[in-house]
């Protein structure tokens, strides 16, 4: 389901933002701000200021999204706010909602780790190099999705220690393999 078809999207990988506690909550970065996207874009400082005003004020509040799909809300974003870095959200995926718990194993597991902005553009300009400097944005929605446009930053881990991380990774990998195994063992006996 499309919200607006001049709604436009942006997306940034967590990096080292993102972290899953508790099973359900996520924090990160859904935007950073002056980096160049593969889209020719860049967010600048103060872009979210007006339209997470007008949110605050109509009580409104910023949605969480699996893959911008407006029916498919998966959680709450808690906070989202401007910080010198970017656009700072912080949330829960919903364990009632089939997608959210999808979703929060997808995360743990390293194969989804993308955030992706929805909004209108309301001021914008070309510098010398051609490049778009998004100065005013209407935020609509922040969604999970597996391949976002921001590139520059990478899934962080919960611990000090990355080799711990990476051996908790591979361990979560191979739980969902085997998970899988005997599905994909009667699949193949059933000649798919």
């Amino acid at each position: 389901m499309q919200i607006e078809s001049d709604l436009e999207r942006k997306f940034s990988r967590f990096g080292e933002t993102l972290k899953v506690t508790d099973g359900v909550e996520i924090e990160g970065y859904a935007s950073l701000f002056g980096q160049s996207d593969q889209g020719g874009d860049v967010v600048m400082k103060g872009a979210y200021v007006k339209s997470l005003k007008a949110l605050k004020e109509q009580g409104q509040h910023v949605k969480m999204l699996w893959q911008h799909d407006a029916s498919e809300p998966i959680g709450v974003w808690d906070a989202v706010h401007e910080d010198d870095k970017g656009l700072y959200v912080k949330g829960r995926l919903l364990e009632g909602v089939a997608r959210g718990r999808e979703a929060a194993t997808l995360i743990s597991a390293g194969a989804l780790d993308g955030l992706s902005i929805g909004y209108r553009t309301k001021k914008a300009r070309r510098d010398a190099g051609g490049l778009r400097q998004l100065e005013e944005l209407e935020l609509w929605e922040v969604s999970l999705v597996t391949f976002p446009m921001l590139a520059s930053a990478r899934v962080g881990s919960k611990s000090d220690d990355p080799r711990k991380d990476d051996r908790e990774g591979l361990r979560d990998i191979a739980s969902v393999l085997r998970g899988m195994l005997p599905q994909m063992q009667k699949m193949s006996s059933n000649g798919h």
